[in-house]
C-alpha cells in the first residue's frame, strides 16, 4: 500500500491549508460560537466561494469531481481550525451531494447537484428518532402513507443538524409496516423544509453550538412523488454503502482536530513559563505532547487506509468502522490532555482546546456509538450478534 499523496493531491492539500490560515483562522472559529443560535452563514458562503461544496460532485453537474481521498484531505484541513463546524460543509456534502449523486434520477441530479455545488442549497439529515439513538430501525416511527400524487408524512426526528437553515432534509421513513425484517419497508425522501406541517426546534447542546441541531416535527406533511429518492422500501440497502463514506469523513475531522491540538499544545509549551522555565522543558509535558503526536500518527494511518481502500472500490466496512472508533477516541483523548497542558487557559473559551474537546466528544457517540461500532467489528470477526 502506498499512501503517499499524488502531486495533485498534495497541491490541493497545500491550497486548502493556505485558505484555512487566511480565511478561517481559529480565532474566527471561536467567534462563530459566541452566539450559539446564529448559524455561520458567512462560513458557508466562504466554503462555497472556494468551491468546496463542489468537491465530490461530478463535473457534468457543476461539481469539481474528486474521490474520498480528496474529501478526506479537505475534511482534515478544515477541521484543524473549524473542528466540528466542518460539518457546515460535510452534512450537505453527504446528505445532498453524495446521496442524490448516487441514488437520484437524472431529473433530481439536474435539479439539486448544481445548486449544492454552488452553495445555493443546504441539506440536513433526518434519521434519528427520540426513542432510538443508534437503534435507527428499531425506533423508526415516522411514516409515509401513499396519497394522490405523493405521500403524507407523520412523525418526529431529532439531532437533525442544520435542519433549521436547510432547504431539504434527507429523511428516513417507514413506508411499509408489515415486514419480516426491520430493514425492509423503509424509504428516503428529500423533504423540503418549507413544506406545510414541518416544525423545527433547536436543541441546546455542549459542542458545535453555531451549527444548530434540531428536533423536526412532521404533521400530515405532503410531499410529491418527485421527492422520493431511489426505490420505495429499499432505503436501507441504499444507505449501507454510503455509511463507510460518512465514517471516513468523520474520522478525517478527528485527524484534523489532532492536528490542531498538537499545534496548539506545542505553541503553548514553547511560550508559557513557570518556575523559571518554559513548560516545554518539563519531562512530563514533553511526554504528553509526544503521546499526542503518536496518537495523530496512528489515526492518520488507519483513516488513510480506509479512504485508500474505498477509493479503489475495495470492501472497507471494517476498516472504516475501526477508523471511526480509533480516530474519535484519540482525538478526544488528545484534546483532554491538551486542556491539561494549557492548565487554566485550556479551560478558557479564549483558547481552542475546550472547543476541540467539546466537538470531538460527540464523535464518540454519533453517527454510531463506539460501543455499537465495536459490536459490528466483533461480529465481523465471527462472534455472535450481541444486540
Amino acid at each position: 500500500m502506498d499512501f503517499r499523496f499524488s502531486e495533485e493531491q498534495e497541491l490541493f492539500r497545500k491550497s486548502v491549508r493556505d485558505f484555512v490560515n487566511r480565511e478561517l483562522p481559529k480565532s474566527w472559529a471561536r467567534d462563530l460560537e459566541k452566539d450559539e443560535h446564529a448559524f455561520p452563514y458567512e462560513l458557508f458562503r466562504k466554503l462555497a466561494d472556494a468551491g468546496f461544496h463542489a468537491i465530490g460532485i461530478a463535473e457534468e453537474y457543476g461539481g469539481q469531481g474528486g474521490d474520498i481521498m480528496t474529501q478526506m484531505i479537505l475534511a482534515r484541513e478544515l477541521a484543524r481550525s473549524l473542528a466540528g463546524l466542518t460539518w457546515v460543509w460535510g452534512i450537505t456534502s453527504f446528505a445532498g451531494g453524495k446521496s442524490v449523486g448516487i441514488y437520484g434520477t437524472e431529473e433530481q441530479k439536474r435539479a439539486h447537484l448544481p445548486a449544492i455545488a454552488a452553495g445555493r442549497e443546504k441539506w440536513a439529515i433526518g434519521f434519528t428518532e427520540p426513542g432510538g439513538g443508534t437503534d435507527v430501525l428499531g425506533a423508526l416511527r415516522t411514516t409515509a402513507t401513499r396519497a394522490d400524487g405523493g405521500w403524507v408524512l407523520n412523525g418526529q426526528k431529532t439531532w437533525s443538524s442544520m435542519a433549521h437553515v436547510a432547504d431539504y432534509i434527507l429523511l428516513l421513513v417507514r413506508t411499509t409496516k408489515e415486514v419480516e425484517k426491520q430493514y425492509q419497508g423503509v424509504s428516503l425522501f428529500m423533504l423540503p423544509t418549507a413544506s406545510a406541517g414541518v416544525t423545527i426546534r433547536e436543541i441546546p447542546k455542549l459542542g458545535m453550538r453555531a451549527l444548530g441541531s434540531c428536533d423536526v416535527f412532521l404533521d400530515d406533511v405532503f410531499v410529491a412523488d418527485e421527492y422520493l429518492l431511489g426505490e420505495p422500501d429499499q432505503a436501507w440497502k441504499m444507505l449501507l454503502p454510503t455509511l463507510n463514506n460518512e465514517r471516513i469523513m468523520l474520522s478525517s475531522f478527528c485527524v484534523g482536530i489532532l492536528d490542531g491540538v498538537l499545534e496548539d499544545a506545542l505553541a503553548y509549551a514553547q511560550q508559557r513559563e513557570a518556575f523559571g522555565h518554559k513548560i516545554g522543558e518539563f519531562q512530563s509535558l514533553q511526554h504528553h505532547i509526544a503521546n499526542i503526536a503518536m496518537w495523530r500518527e496512528q489515526a492518520e494511518l488507519v483513516v488513510t487506509k480506509a479512504a485508500w481502500m474505498q477509493a479503489r472500490g475495495l470492501p472497507c466496512q471494517r476498516e472504516a468502522t475501526m477508523a471511526k472508533v480509533i480516530a474519535s477516541e484519540l482525538a478526544n483523548q488528545a484534546a483532554d490532555l491538551g486542556i491539561q497542558i494549557l492548565g487554566g487557559m485550556g479551560y478558557s473559551a479564549e483558547t481552542d482546546m475546550q472547543r476541540y474537546w467539546r466537538d470531538s466528544r460527540l464523535f464518540r457517540i454519533g453517527p454510531i456509538t463506539n460501543e455499537m461500532a465495536r459490536n459490528s467489528i466483533a461480529e465481523g470477526l465471527g462472534l455472535p450478534r450481541s444486540f
